[in-house]
């Protein structure tokens, strides 16, 4: 009974510890998602190690596993910590949307700034902005780069898929002929199957023509 409050007492330090990070941009110590990814692995590690170790090194094996627990837990949430702050300053302004969801980012780039009506030709305006991006990808190049185009429901089914397809590649081709490592890349085009918007209306419609960028954790 002692060995295991010792190990809830061992969890729960580690936790602690694990759950304050310093953010790289203000200085200021805080409790980040990186902190409770670490604050959970360091509990699950310490229960796998108390687990499979003998009776008597119960102890000593759930502190070790929260040890490496909170280790593994907090290294990648601290990452995208620091990888999302990077890209909601660099991209400020420029009307690209930055999301996070758990250890997954987003960026939805509208059609309006990215393409011209009907075209798979980047606009000249937003080169600056995808430039932004290749310095950032390369900077941080721990993330797989799923790039997926959108379109609204206006026309022909396969009029939409193909320059869905289109535009995906449009953007990975430019990220990958300005350095980023093509093996990281991927794109497809979903035309317009995943509507966030209705398109019923022009606003709607508007939202819905759009090109995602997710990263990811490379398997």
């Amino acid at each position: 009974m002692t060995k295991w409050r010792n190990l809830a007492f061992a969890a729960a330090g580690i936790t602690l510890l694990a759950g304050c990070t310093t953010n790289p941009y203000t200085g200021e110590r805080e409790a980040g998602k990186s902190g409770i990814y670490g604050g959970i692995g360091a509990v699950t590690g310490a229960v796998i190690g108390a687990a499979t170790s003998s009776s008597k090194d119960r102890g000593k094996g759930a502190l070790i596993g929260a040890a490496v627990g909170g280790a593994a837990g907090g290294g990648y949430g601290y990452y995208v910590d620091t990888q999302e702050a990077k890209l909601r300053q660099t991209l400020q302004g420029t009307g690209v949307q930055v999301q996070r969801n758990g250890d997954d980012l987003k960026l939805i780039m509208p059609g309006n700034i990215t393409f011209a009506s009907n075209s798979a030709d980047i606009s000249s305006g937003f080169y600056p902005t995808l430039n932004s991006l290749v310095t950032v990808f390369k900077e941080f190049d721990k993330n797989g780069i799923d790039i997926v185009g959108h379109t609204d429901s206006t026309g022909s089914l396969e009029l939409n898929q193909n320059l869905s397809n289109r535009r995906a590649q449009s953007v990975a081709s430019y990220l990958s002929a300005n350095g980023v490592a093509a093996a990281r890349i991927s794109s497809y085009g979903a035309g317009p199957s995943q509507p966030i918007a209705s398109n019923d209306s022009e606003a709607g419609r508007a939202q819905n023509r759009r090109v995602e960028i997710n990263l990811r954790p490379l398997q």
